[in-house]
């Protein structure tokens, strides 16, 4: 999954074939049937188990915090996931990668994972009411959803590849206050 991850992330599920991956995870063919059915299944399954792991790290980050929690405390639980993965590089970058394409087209399935898309944002506007009391709930999350939008997007820019080459503490010191930014928005409504 890991190699399927590697690929997907270079050229997307229509440019690896099977004998490109089981090259790369050191496996053969039939392996990759009976494991996972098809190439398809095994791909699906890659960037599933990624997004899940990036929904558990995001869920986890923004529960913990509480009412008392500033703008910039819910911006960077919110960014931290994606910021982690990018300035770590690799594999975990090629997961987000993946990730985002998967998510400007989902797949068959993928609405299995709306309920927890759902809690997080619900999540966050919660901490962001408290703040943001003049904004609508509705407002607040198409703001959360052009930060995670922003996020999905440095996953493929070329400057987001330059986090790479940077702490996560350097990282989150500058994206932290851009992503708090979307969510704030502007005062006038």
């Amino acid at each position: 999954m890991e190699a399927a991850l590697d690929l997907l992330s270079e050229r997307g599920d229509e440019g690896v074939t099977l004998r490109e991956l089981t090259d790369a995870a050191g496996a053969n063919v039939a392996a990759v049937s009976y494991h996972f059915g098809s190439l398809q299944a095994l791909l699906d399954g890659a960037i599933e188990d990624a997004l899940e792991r990036y929904l558990d790290a995001q869920q986890e980050a923004v529960s913990a915090l509480g009412p008392e929690s500033t703008l910039e405390e819910v911006a960077a639980a919110f960014a931290r996931p994606m910021i982690s993965a990018l300035t770590k590089g690799g594999r975990d970058r090629a997961a987000m990668r993946t990730v985002a394409r998967a998510a400007i087209d989902p797949p068959k399935g993928w609405d299995r994972f709306d309920a927890r898309f759902d809690q997080i944002r619900a999540d966050v506007v919660r901490l962001l009411k408290v703040k943001l009391s003049d904004v609508k709930p509705r407002e607040l999350i198409f703001r959360t959803r052009c930060a995670a939008g922003m996020l999905n997007w440095l996953a493929h820019a070329p400057i987001g590849a330059e986090l790479s080459d940077m702490s996560e503490k350097r990282a989150e010191r500058l994206l932290v206050p851009i992503v708090a930014g979307a969510l704030r928005g502007t005062s006038s409504g």
